[in-house]
């Protein structure tokens, strides 16, 4: 049995939709597999993924550096983003200095989009303290006045003006205008002990199936809203369509380019 593992949030179940609903079934690339899917949480995918557990496992960049040996990145299936991204929000406006002495409710230590608050908070020499919650659960915890401020990742981003939060900074645009890149956030990662051949099967069909996700658009959008986030049809199609792009097919040299920089490091590819 190959184990694919995704988070369930849109953007993962939408490009995952075709393997997982059969549209593949008879392409040559999907012949000699069994798969079984996994969903959970990605900060804990990206702590299971330490233990090589699952074949195929979606990650964030954030976590890489820790997994290089155990995992290679697939170049289908990243979520990355051109001039937009995670956004630190406040229940009172407050300007980038105000952050000073602060605590930010964060998603966790091996998301990407921790691993771009501290970088941005480093340019501007802001110390402040970091707690983590559930992902799900920050933009209420900053609502409700349990944290001043928070660090809002995946559905949460197009919610937080009707919650009455203010924006402090969107991270994708400081990249953007930092390095002039798009900001990496996820990817999807293969073993690295598996066969060769295996891995580059696997790399080919990740790619049609995301290709192909795109090309049935609103059937996969019905699969990703499955899951339930709380978000209408329409805005899981307005996510998604930000999320998975040219990018999630391949991220070409500027996409790679711009996971090097963010990790300081080369990580290892495979090419679908």
């Amino acid at each position: 049995m190959f184990t694919i593992a995704h988070s369930p949030d849109s953007d993962d179940a939408y490009m995952m939709a075709p393997l997982a609903l059969g549209w593949l079934d008879d392409d040559p690339d999907r012949q000699g597999f069994a798969f079984e899917f996994i969903r959970k949480d990605i900060e804990r995918l990206n702590a299971e993924a330490l233990e090589a557990r699952y074949d195929v496992t979606a990650i964030s960049f954030g976590a890489y550096p820790e997994l290089k040996g155990r995992y290679e990145l697939l170049t289908a299936g990243s979520s990355i983003q051109e001039g937009t991204g995670p956004l630190v929000v406040a229940r009172e406006p407050l300007s980038p200095s105000e952050l000073k002495g602060r605590v930010i409710a964060i998603p966790g230590l091996r998301t990407s989009a921790y691993l771009a608050l501290r970088r941005w908070l480093e340019s501007l020499g802001v110390v402040v303290s970091f707690e983590v919650v559930p992902f799900d659960k920050i933009l209420p915890s900053v609502a409700e006045g349990r944290f001043e401020v928070g660090l809002l990742i995946h559905e949460s981003q197009l919610m937080y003006r009707e919650a009455g939060l203010h924006l402090v900074m969107d991270l994708g645009r400081w990249w953007k205008d930092a390095t002039d890149l798009p900001l990496p956030m996820g990817g999807n990662a293969i073993r690295a002990e598996l066969p060769v051949e295996q891995k580059l099967q696997f790399a080919r069909l990740m790619r049609k199936s995301v290709a192909l996700a795109r090309n049935r658009h609103w059937e996969s959008v019905d699969y990703a809203q499955s899951f339930g986030r709380g978000m209408d049809r329409d805005m899981v199609s307005r996510y998604v369509q930000g999320w998975v792009n040219e990018f999630t097919e391949d991220p070409g040299p500027r996409g790679r380019e711009a996971v090097r920089r963010l990790l300081g490091l080369e990580p290892v590819w495979i090419q679908g």
